[in-house]
């Protein structure tokens, strides 16, 4: 079976690593070594596609991985990091009356799963007349056959309003399966394509998947869509859900900022997600733009002692007498460590938001100051909505990019979004670091502006 890579990195360079600063807007991701960006695409491709229009993609379609500032000296180094850019080509490799095409939702929820689902099936059955969709139940554990229940057929039908509500119409679960027993449903329902719908653990999983396949030799592409609430995923400059998340947890804030100004030394205390990424904090709290304290995974903050939140908190509320705190579930993780592992690996950290409450209930009062504190946790409430109107727009282009690399062969990657363009990714360069918020980008200078904070911090450790 033909796995030609095509090369992501234009023209051809030497091996050995780039030399960049941070590139993702508001990221601490670096720039990818040559070569990194190459992708896998199965052959033969000798089935013409049924869609027509200049929009039609050639392999030569790529999507310049820099920012315009280092571009130049890329150049002059006779080298450039590219992303082979996503969309239909004119030749496929399956025939769409005979093929079969799944779609997995994995991980927790998110706002726009159902809207990903949706333009997956319409685009398939409309689009490209695929014999059939298959939804696999409650995450990878629905292709274990003797694990999840049957696969359920979608129709046009049954994708018609399901992007109107929040959540999957297919579940999703956490944890490891085997990638033999997983490849072995596929086989069994006949699936020649799988559209996998997950954070990191889903794409490594996508990754494990097309090893199993091309030990096998088998003709099956796996394309994973994105998706992270907390906009994690490298090479990703946008994931879907953000927005609704941002949009949600900036009313969170605007409620907390409510109770607290209406308190004579009111504290609203809200606890955002954001285990390893402070993207939803970040963004919420410009948005509401009534934060005192911006509190993120990226940038260590101590508690007590000169500096630290107590002590600004208290002269806050001695000054102004309320004071707002967005909080994300990661922040602290150096003082407060990890509970738990969680079934897809993840290490959860222990409760920042309930320390900080009770902290600040004890130290103010025993510093004779009234603290009325109002902790919100709005994390269920930001997960399980109905999508916005940009992510429903961004997932519906996000499902039809998936389609597309899917039947042109193209597999073990992502549909990724880079300067404004949906790009080819592939999953082991996704998942290999993940996307945080730079300490020195305008998006977290912005922050600082708008709060005032100066509390003593330095940038984490990566872990």
């Amino acid at each position: 079976m033909d796995r030609t890579p095509r090369a992501g990195i234009l023209p051809d360079s030497p091996s050995g690593a780039i030399d960049g600063r941070a590139v993702l807007p508001g990221s601490a991701m670096k720039y990818p070594p040559p070569g990194a960006l190459e992708v896998q695409r199965i052959g033969p491709r000798d089935n013409p596609s049924p869609l027509r229009g200049a929009f039609l993609r050639d392999d030569l379609s790529v999507v310049i991985a820099t920012d315009p500032e280092e571009i130049a000296r890329q150049l002059a180094a006779g080298r450039i990091a590219a992303f082979l850019q996503a969309g239909p080509r004119q030749h496929l490799a399956f025939d769409p009356a005979s093929t079969t095409l799944g779609i997995v939702t994995c991980g927790g929820l998110c706002p726009g799963l159902n809207d990903v689902i949706r333009a997956v099936t319409r685009t398939a059955l409309r689009r490209y007349g695929l014999k059939r969709v298959l939804g696999f139940r409650f995450g990878y554990s629905g292709l274990v056959s003797h694990q999840g229940p049957p696969p359920i057929e979608l129709s046009l039908d049954d994708v018609a309003v399901v992007h109107r509500r929040g959540g999957s119409m297919l579940g999703v679960s956490r944890g490891h399966q085997e990638p033999s027993d997983m490849v072995d449903g596929l086989v069994a329902h006949g699936v020649d394509s799988l559209i996998a719908i997950g954070g990191d653990g889903t794409l490594r999983g996508v990754h494990a998947i097309c090893e199993e396949i091309a030990r096998r030799d088998l003709r099956i592409t796996v394309v994973g869509v994105p998706k992270t609430i907390d906009n994690d995923i490298g090479w990703v400059q946008r994931s879907f859900g953000l927005d609704t998340a941002v949009a949600v947890a900036s009313e969170a804030l605007t409620v907390a900022s409510t109770e607290a100004r209406s308190a004579w030394g009111g504290v609203g205390l809200v606890r955002l997600m954001g285990r390893e990424s402070g993207f939803i904090t970040a963004f919420a709290s410009l948005a509401s733009g009534v934060v005192d304290f911006c509190l993120i995974p990226e940038s260590r903050f101590e508690i007590d002692g000169e500096g630290g939140l107590l002590e600004a908190l208290e002269v806050k509320l001695r000054t102004r007498h309320a004071a707002v705190i967005a909080v994300a579930e990661g922040a602290g993780r150096d003082i407060l460590g990890v509970e738990r592992i969680d079934g897809s690996g993840n290490e959860i950290p222990h409760d920042v938001g309930l320390h900080l409450r009770d902290r600040i209930r004890k130290e103010m009062s025993e510093r004779g100051i009234a603290v009325d504190v109002k902790y919100i946790d709005p994390s269920y409430t930001v997960r399980g909505v109905p999508a916005s109107a940009n992510d429903s727009v961004f997932c519906a282009r996000l499902g039809q990019h998936a389609v597309h690399a899917a039947m042109s062969g193209f597999s073990d990657v992502l549909i990724g979004h880079w300067n404004e363009h949906f790009t080819l990714v592939p999953t082991p360069v996704a998942t290999a670091e993940r996307q945080r918020v730079s300490l020195e980008s305008s998006l977290w200078r912005s922050v600082q502006q708008l709060t005032g904070q100066n509390l003593r911090s330095s940038p984490s450790p990566a872990s």
